[in-house]
């Protein structure tokens, strides 16, 4: 019981930062997380559509990380099974190439706060270079590509993932051995996960 208290106490203080109260659509934290979670999704940061839904992969590319894990949204969004906690919790704002990266204010504050309550957490899906960067640093010298294709070399704790955003369709196109090789030993180990659930 403490343990879910302490997590609920940590999760309102996020909710209400204003660390970052400079930013452009201002903060709006979005994480998920409990005690009990045992599958940890660690992305980049929510999108434009997000802050404004303040859902988490309410989007296309939320439909793509739910077909590749092969679970409906009620799932998804039971945080007593899934947390969601981006290296950035709030909009970063847009770049010239797109959303500029996760402020690095947000890991420095509570990262290691919320990692320290999820500790039942038995997978962790890494997306993206600034989460390779803070979760898995000697892959650092990896391309988001190599890394990913090392799959087996963190399995079964950990997993990177290519962002399942739509822009990545023609990544996908040209590494098929992902879909091949990856999602099936993926969604069989949710499937082990959750199976009592």
């Amino acid at each position: 019981m403490k343990n879910a208290e302490t997590a609920s106490a940590l999760f309102e203080s996020i909710r209400s930062c204003t660390i970052c109260s400079d930013l452009p659509l201002g903060p709006r934290p979005i994480v998920q997380f409990s005690p009990t979670s045992k599958l940890l999704i660690v992305g980049q940061a929510p999108g434009r559509i997000t802050h404004n839904k303040g859902v988490p992969f309410d989007d296309p590319s939320g439909d793509r990380l739910r077909s590749w894990l092969g679970i409906n949204k009620d799932t998804f969004y039971d945080s007593q099974k899934i947390a969601i906690v981006p290296m950035g919790f709030c909009f970063p704002g847009t770049g010239k190439s797109g959303d500029l990266p996760p402020r690095s204010e947000c890991a420095e504050a509570w990262r290691n706060k919320v990692l320290d309550e999820v500790k039942n957490v038995e997978l962790t899906l890494i997306i993206g270079r600034y989460a390779i960067d803070w979760h898995l640093p000697e892959f650092g010298k990896y391309t988001v590509t190599d890394a990913v294709k090392s799959w087996a070399d963190v399995w079964p704790k950990r997993l990177i993932l290519p962002h399942p955003s739509p822009r990545n369709n023609r990544w996908l196109k040209q590494n098929p051995w992902f879909d091949q090789d990856i999602i099936p030993a993926l969604q069989d180990r949710i499937q082990t996960m959750f199976k009592d659930d």
